[in-house]
């Protein structure tokens, strides 16, 4: 079985104003609620952690979703911090060999079968996997002044998205690594990168958006409104 951990705290989540972005109301809920109940919904996750920021007066201070328990921790600046916080507040019934997923909370539209396909890809392989789609747009390397110097392959490239699986002791091992050589990390396979690790690549669907500013919740709920 699984857990998951959700970072909720740091810098990015707030579109500028007071309230963090992933409680803006979108299609009856909020935006993390969605995306709480994506990963939640699956019959293998037993439960979530959400890392919430110390001065987060907005949790609605939920104890479970769906029959599943919710539990919550203070977590820091950066992603990296978060989801370390999350990792040392899992259950002590999850070992260091147990799986856990780490996903966004500004992420609401991930779909069930993107969700367990990652599962059962992840699961298989020696490091684990994350969610990802390949870069299909021409892509330019530009100078300091805005110009177009080259254009850059894009065979190779991917896009990272979130949830993303390994075991428990594995990340927090590679997350407390990079905290340690003060490198900032932006996604968990980043870390895992770091150590010599190669996780899995698993294709997931280009409407798996991240709320990043206000004009992405039309858009979220266009997709949610047209889900499976």
């Amino acid at each position: 079985m699984t857990w998951a951990v959700v970072p909720a705290a740091g810098r990015g989540m707030r579109f500028g104003g007071e309230k963090p972005k992933q409680y803006s109301p979108l299609a009856g809920r909020t935006v993390i609620e969605h995306s709480l109940r994506a990963v939640l919904n699956h019959d293998s996750v037993d439960g979530v952690v959400v890392a919430l920021s110390h001065d987060d007066g907005y949790w609605p201070g939920w104890r479970e979703i769906g029959g599943k328990p919710v539990i919550t921790c203070v977590g820091g600046t950066e992603r990296a911090d978060s989801v370390l916080a999350g990792l040392m507040a899992l259950p002590g019934t999850v070992d260091d060999d147990q799986w856990v997923l780490v996903h966004d909370a500004a992420r609401p539209c991930l779909r069930a079968l993107d969700l367990a396909r990652l599962l059962a890809v992840g699961q298989a392989d020696p490091v684990g996997a994350l969610l990802a789609a390949p870069v299909r747009d021409t892509l330019k390397r530009a100078d300091h002044l805005g110009h177009s110097q080259a254009t850059e392959p894009r065979e190779w490239l991917w896009r990272a998205l979130t949830p993303q699986l390994f075991r428990r002791g594995g990340l927090t091992r590679a997350l407390q690594a990079a905290l340690r050589a003060g490198v900032k990390i932006t996604d968990e396979a980043m870390a895992m990168e770091r150590l010599g690790l190669r996780p899995c690549l698993v294709e997931g669907s280009e409407d798996n958006i991240k709320v990043t500013t206000p004009a992405d919740l039309p858009l979220a709920e266009f997709i949610l409104g047209n889900m499976d």
